[in-house]
């Protein structure tokens, strides 16, 4: 076991994961939501270095092979949850986190099964635009949050009638509504489209890893 730079830098990556859930228990909102977005794109980006590093430097090992995939996973999963959780509950947004979640199981248990033949579920490279698409995703997700949450500060003490006239751009906006506003829903229609682009690789993927692992899966005549 080497803790070498990149390894160094997954591990961080690997604690980081539930930092995501405890940036909302600890400080309250927007500061979660700020917190949370630049600790998952930081980490985000350190998947992409730690893995260039340690092809650069010919510093692969098999304990960063082991971890790599699981910091991922578990960004992923505790972002996710996070997400679903501060959301409206909309199926729109809990069916594609359902198909991710539902897929990252089940190939984690196919590998699990295959145990020294595991090596037939190589990382494809579909498999990483789908981690590219669901990164992507829970970043602009998490922004709209920060978005809905001041917009929500700024419309206090304003009565709906008001609300609608500046949105309307009717009267002037002095509290800054109206970029707002739009941050929130573009952020939230490209981050769901983005998520949904995912649902449909993981599913893709899923599939995939499926069909090669079959031959080891049926039992002999």
């Amino acid at each position: 076991m080497r803790w070498t730079l990149p390894n160094t830098l997954t591990a961080l990556r690997l604690l980081a994961a539930p930092g995501l859930a405890v940036m909302f228990l600890y400080f309250s909102r927007p500061l979660a939501d700020w917190f949370a977005l630049l600790l998952f794109v930081s980490a985000a980006v350190t998947d992409w270095f730690d893995g260039y590093i340690a092809r650069a430097w010919s510093l692969e090992s098999k304990m960063g092979a082991m971890l790599d995939p699981i910091a991922d996973k578990a960004m992923v999963v505790i972002a996710l949850m996070v997400i679903v959780g501060y959301s409206s509950m909309s199926p729109w947004l809990v069916l594609p986190a359902t198909f991710i979640l539902f897929r990252e199981v089940f190939v984690s248990g196919l590998r699990e099964y295959l145990g020294d033949t595991a090596g037939t579920l190589k990382v494809t490279k579909l498999a990483k635009w789908k981690t590219t698409f669901q990164m992507v995703a829970i970043a602009v997700l998490f922004a709209q949050g920060v978005f809905e949450h001041y917009l929500a500060v700024s419309v206090e003490g304003l009565d709906a009638g008001q609300v609608g006239a500046i949105l309307d751009r009717e009267v002037p906006d002095p509290h800054g509504l109206i970029w707002k506003e739009q941050g929130m829903f573009y952020a939230g229609h490209i981050g769901l489209t983005l998520l949904w682009v995912a649902a449909a690789l993981t599913l893709v993927t899923g599939w995939d890893y499926f069909t090669k692992a079959l031959p080891h899966l049926r039992d002999p005549k």
